[in-house]
């Protein structure tokens, strides 16, 4: 046996199990394919920013259905348009966020769609979690956050911003975000109107009985002293 033997066995071993570690770290990474987003303009305060969102196809025996998205805080429903979608797939608004949904898609295929939002909030970061329906009922939820240093394995897709510009006006309330009752300067509020409306109502029944009363009492009066009159009279 040579001197180098040794050398060459020991090297073999370490070669062999770096290769079993590194399967074994490719193994438990989570699923490559994830759901992002990205703007033309990340830019906070931009106004008329289109948005691009992509879902990535990870089923190999199904197609996408339907892409769930709740919006940011500083984006309401009522400020976003769609762009572009894929053929036959429609919009539609929910509480928090909207939905785009038609025709199934090919398995394989990425769901890629675009809005259009009025204007983008005075924010950092603007953060969108999306799920995923996929025509055999499996959904896949990208509604993570970092925490730390930790990474997530379903992470949210997050739209960093770069500082407003000077001159970029604060966004005006559309009306999906106004209150649904706002008093003008000097008007009571409807609670106070409304019992106001009770007092008089309580009021008027109680004057009508006191003037009866008053009319009884005096009614009475009148009658003895018609009496006593007769009386001394005879």
């Amino acid at each position: 046996m040579s001197p180098n033997h040794p050398a060459r066995a020991a090297g073999r071993v370490l070669t062999t199990g770096a290769a079993a570690l590194t399967a074994v770290l490719t193994l438990a990474r989570p699923a490559s394919a994830h759901a992002e987003v990205e703007a033309g303009t990340a830019r906070a305060l931009a106004e008329n920013v289109t948005l691009t969102f992509v879902s990535e196809a990870e089923s190999d025996s199904a197609g996408f259905t339907r892409i769930r998205v709740v919006l940011p805080d500083g984006v309401a429903p009522g400020d976003i348009t769609l762009t572009d979608a894929p053929t036959g797939w429609k919009l539609k608004t929910t509480a928090d966020g909207y939905t785009v949904a038609g025709p199934v898609l090919k398995t394989g295929v990425d769901a890629v769609h675009k809005i259009r939002i009025r204007q983008l909030p005075d924010a950092e970061q603007l953060v969108f979690k999306t799920v995923e329906t996929y025509s055999d009922g499996e959904i896949a939820r990208w509604i993570e956050l970092p925490n730390g240093a930790v990474e997530p394995e379903q992470p949210a897709p997050v739209l960093e911003l770069k500082s407003a510009v000077a001159d970029a006006v604060p966004p005006r309330p559309s009306p999906s975000t106004r209150k649904t009752f706002e008093p003008s300067p000097g008007a009571r509020p409807a609670a106070e109107t409304a019992a106001a409306q009770d007092d008089g109502a309580a009021t008027g029944p109680l004057v009508g009985s006191v003037v009866v009363a008053l009319l009884a009492l005096g009614g009475g009066a009148w009658w003895l002293a018609r009496r006593r009159t007769s009386s001394d009279a005879g």
